[in-house]
């Protein structure tokens, strides 16, 4: 992969706690039939894939739960009651990719039970949280080489400056879990961040380049909406081993 890092120009955008209502069926394949980390397999059918600071949208699980193995969503305890409606509501509008679609059409009012099971949320307080608290649904698989969380992603997560040392720590913990810190195999970490304050986007990539090695995603690789000049910027992390730090 030929990733650099780079500089950013700020940029702002108000946010919103709502409930969703997907109007349309979202079909997996035309959403993001170009997405970089699918089609070289950095996301695959069997990954499991842990969301930090998910929202109560949880649009970004409903999309990408059907491609893959096991999509957690995290973030602070009180998000969950809407979180849980909106994934309820809008699980059925959902259709994951074409081989693995089932020829048994589901209703609206019945939600796949299956892509339901694919897609979970867990309570995870960066600053009162141990990645040791979460379930053993965390835990790799006895006597499984590959760590059982393969990507950590965020988005839109670092907005101040008292958020970057807990949430860069529970990166670390989440890629140091058994197994996780394999040079053949590591956790690898896809954070995208709407670039609202150069400081806070320096003083983050300062204190993520110090535990993680770090790239930049070329623009030419993201979808229109994330390219250049959109105010968006995608990394991606791999811990350093102790040596290297």
């Amino acid at each position: 992969m030929n990733y650099r890092d780079c500089g950013a120009q700020p940029s702002s955008m108000a946010s919103q706690e709502f409930l969703l209502q997907m109007d349309e069926v979202i079909d997996v394949d035309e959403a993001s039939p170009q997405n970089f980390f699918l089609r070289n397999a950095v996301i695959d059918a069997e990954s499991t894939v842990l969301e930090l600071g998910c929202g109560v949208s949880g649009i970004v699980g409903l999309a990408l739960a059907p491609r893959i193995g096991t999509y957690l969503a995290t973030d602070q305890d009180y998000v969950s009651k809407i979180l849980r409606l909106n994934l309820e509501s809008n699980m059925s509008n959902i259709e994951g990719p074409k081989k693995h679609r089932s020829k048994t059409k589901t209703t609206p009012s019945s939600p796949s039970s299956h892509k339901a099971s694919k897609l979970k949320f867990l309570a995870l307080d960066w600053e009162t949280d141990t990645v040791e608290s979460l379930p053993a649904l965390l835990a790799p698989e006895k006597d499984s080489k590959k760590p059982k969380v393969d990507v950590v992603l965020a988005c839109d997560c670092i907005y101040n400056d008292s958020l970057i040392r807990p949430f860069t720590r529970t990166c670390e913990d989440l890629c140091r879990l058994a197994g996780a810190t394999s040079t053949s195999n590591p956790t690898i970490c896809i954070i995208a961040q709407q670039l609202r304050s150069s400081d806070v986007f320096e003083a983050w990539l300062s204190a993520f380049m110090r535990s993680f090695r770090v790239w930049r995603v070329p623009y030419n690789l993201l979808s229109d909406g994330l390219k250049e000049n959109s105010g968006y910027v995608v990394h991606v992390g791999i811990l350093r081993s102790d040596l290297e730090i």
